[in-house]
């Protein structure tokens, strides 16, 4: 008997078990072995609805995908009661794009067994693909409602909620993804900062404590513990913090700011002065706290003399590209600004007020490293509904009280001019209250003796 004849005697059993064996040989990727079987069940069953499906997934596996839906939707014919094999009739179309037809196959399944969270997530990307955002929501939220632990749908979620421009909703969508499966693998730095947007700041802190029992002595790590934890909370924050936070940030943090985060202090900086009348080139300038140097074109115009001061070795390399300062010196702020008694004619404090709590030292060493009557621009973030003097929030800046800051520029020796309330800039879509603080020195000045080490 030659094999034809052979199988056309084989029992409904023997093909079973001839199934299982495709299966298995298909599922360890030997498909040449796992093709056979199937032919071999189909010639003595044509209308097996199993091996039709098997061998249209096997089509699909060696790029015949078209030959394998048509496999699938006879297997289908012959046995319609599986919302599995819709699925697999839905992904193989979606591989192909007709995301049209596998919506439907996918509903299809889903109305065989509506509980299945893949099937919704599935239905969910093919309606995303085809621009139909509203109903593609539903089906993310579905699939997670049956799943809240499915890493999957909250990415697709996340993707969706980008496109509806939803930022905050799609930043968190992509955190809970994120925080599922807190493996070792996954940096502590940016399993805090998912916890702190998902604002679930307790388990933010837990995840800095273990940072710090990993590496005793890491700043970032101890500022963000006390900024989420509420204890030990410096009065600013250390040197080896800002100078390791802002290494780190140096490359991506023109695009941040103002790309991402809508950042317009730089400009606000260059307006008031123009506001106020300033003669070109006119002023001995202070860049506190430069950075990257974004406030540095801004000012420039005004300048005679433009230095910046920054503790960030890699922001300042990155200052010295745009080309505008004439000096770029790697020193804390205060202890520089100590040691520049009359140097200067305008200092300008761009996002600097947010790493100190503690204002007087600062504002005093401004103070006196300003000619009479010289200028101090700054930004502050708002201290909301509060009656402290600042607060080191659980992102690690510190924000200030309103009275605060007027009594504490006053008793370092200035005069408020303006205190302009703005969003300084958005995060997640949403705004950041705060102040642009203009302020003149008040009394005599000292000798210039402004070091330039």
């Amino acid at each position: 008997m030659n094999p034809d004849q052979i199988e056309a005697f084989m029992s409904d059993e023997a093909c079973d078990s001839m199934l299982e064996q495709a299966r298995a040989a298909q599922y360890a990727g030997k498909l040449d072995e796992a093709g056979q079987l199937y032919h071999r069940i189909l010639r003595r069953l044509p209308l097996h609805p199993g091996a039709c499906h098997g061998l249209g997934l096997l089509c699909h596996q060696r790029g015949q995908t078209e030959a394998g839906i048509d496999l699938i939707r006879q297997a289908i014919s012959l046995s319609a009661d599986r919302d599995d094999w819709y699925n697999a009739l839905g992904n193989m179309l979606a591989s192909v794009q007709r995301h049209e037809d596998a919506a439907l196959a996918f509903l299809a399944a889903l109305e065989i067994h509506a509980a299945n969270p893949l099937v919704w997530n599935n239905l969910g990307a093919v309606l995303l693909r085809s621009g139909r955002l509203q109903e593609a929501g539903v089906a993310f939220e579905n699939a997670i409602a049956l799943d809240p632990g499915f890493e999957d749908a909250f990415n697709n979620l996340g993707t969706l909620q980008t496109r509806r421009a939803q930022p905050l909703c799609a930043a968190r969508s992509f955190c809970q993804a994120y925080v599922l499966h807190p493996h070792p693998g996954k940096p502590k730095h940016m399993l805090g900062m998912a916890y702190y947007i998902l604002g679930r700041i307790d388990q933010a802190a837990e995840i800095y404590r273990q940072w710090l029992q990993e590496e005793p002595d890491q700043p970032i790590a101890q500022h963000l513990l006390a900024a989420c934890s509420g204890q030990n909370v410096p009065v600013r924050a250390s040197n080896a913090y800002l100078e390791n936070h802002f290494d780190h940030a140096a490359a991506d943090f023109d695009q941040q700011l103002q790309g991402h985060l809508g950042y317009k202090i730089p400009e606000l900086s260059g307006w008031a002065l123009k506001e106020l009348g300033v003669a070109p080139a006119s002023l001995r300038v202070l860049d506190a706290g430069c950075g990257t140097g974004l406030c540095g074109p801004c000012l420039a115009p005004y300048a005679s003399y433009l230095r910046g001061v920054d503790l960030s070795g890699k922001s300042l390399a990155l200052a010295a590209q745009k080309a505008v300062y004439h000096d770029l010196v790697q020193e804390e702020i205060v202890v520089h600004l100590a040691g520049c008694a009359g140097g200067f004619d305008l200092i300008v404090a761009a996002d600097t007020l947010i790493y100190f709590g503690l204002l007087e030292p600062l504002l005093r060493a401004a103070a006196k490293a300003l000619q009479a009557n010289g200028l101090l621009i700054a930004s502050a973030e708002q201290l909301q509904q509060s009656t402290a003097d600042y607060s080191l929030n659980p992102n690690g800046r510190y924000s200030h009280g309103r009275d605060y800051l007027a009594a504490t520029f006053a008793l370092a020796g200035f005069e408020l001019c303006a205190m302009v309330e703005l969003a300084l800039r958005t995060e997640l879509g949403v705004p950041i209250p705060g102040w642009l603080l203009v302020a003149h020195k008040r009394g005599a000045c000292a000798p210039a003796e402004c070091s330039s080490t």
